[in-house]
């Protein structure tokens, strides 16, 4: 199947909120499984705090493309 040269690339922006969440979660998880964290209190104030600055980012990140 013959590509189309004429078309230009069409460039997708990184949503950032979704991947550094995305992170997070994998993250958590295998923290969660290797029990590194135990403490459901601590695993709760690491998702709040990794949310915030995955928004933070994601606020930051929006800014700068305007």
């Amino acid at each position: 199947m013959p590509r189309e040269i004429d078309r230009p690339r069409q460039f997708h922006r990184t949503d950032w909120m979704a991947l550094l969440s995305g992170v997070l979660f994998v993250v958590l998880g295998i923290l969660i499984v290797t029990r590194v964290i135990r403490d459901p209190l601590v695993l709760v104030g690491v998702m709040v705090l990794g949310l915030a600055f995955a928004g933070l980012v994601a606020i930051i990140a929006r800014a700068v493309r305007r």
